[in-house]
């Protein structure tokens, strides 16, 4: 007869020690596809020449995939500022923003991918920084999704303060990172 291990959430809400390296396993999985994802695009971006149609094509691709990921980051973090004032429970905020990891992730995968075929200039120090900037949102987005899930395990009880300042900085680093790089495209499509 297998021995029964049931899963008991510590007070930090890991799980027991399978789960948590399965749980590692999985985090290691996604920031490698991101990094990688991240490297070819930028690759690719140095090493493409599209036509004017595909250009234009790119750009608007590029623009609604800004709509739909960065609208459901700021719809993500006016829940979370909801929950802050007392305006919502968290476990309304969790439910709310669980479905939006999908236009986020959606989001920011159509704009590495027609961001790459927008010829940006990878000389450029701006465009590094909003490189890199890309590359920050995506990892915290990695984080943000296992915190997401760490707050979820709490249901209706108050999360630890230190939980909580986690996810207030990740959702700083959001906002810092995606204001940061749409200030730098629009700057750079105007120079």
């Amino acid at each position: 007869m297998p021995e029964y291990h049931p899963t008991v959430l510590a007070p930090g809400g890991a799980a027991d020690a399978p789960e948590d390296a399965a749980r590692r396993t999985r985090v290691a999985g996604a920031v490698a596809a991101v990094c990688l994802l991240w490297g070819s695009s930028a690759w690719t971006a140095g090493h493409l020449h599209t036509d004017p149609t595909l250009h234009t094509v790119a750009l608007f691709g590029h623009l609604a995939a800004l709509v739909v990921g960065f609208g459901a980051v700021l719809a993500i973090d006016y829940y979370g500022l909801l929950w802050v004032l007392g305006r919502r429970s968290l476990r309304e905020v969790v439910d709310f923003t669980s479905p939006l990891h999908v236009p986020v992730w959606g989001g920011l995968l159509g704009l590495t991918l027609s961001g790459a075929l927008l010829e940006p200039h990878l000389d450029a120090g701006l465009t590094q920084l909003k490189l890199l900037l890309v590359l920050v949102i995506a990892l915290n987005g990695v984080y943000a999704t296992t915190l997401h899930r760490r707050l979820a395990a709490y249901g209706e009880r108050r999360p630890p303060a230190r939980l909580l300042v986690r996810g207030a900085a990740s959702a700083l680093i959001s906002q810092v990172g995606w204001w940061g790089a749409v200030v730098i495209g629009f700057y750079n499509t105007q120079h």
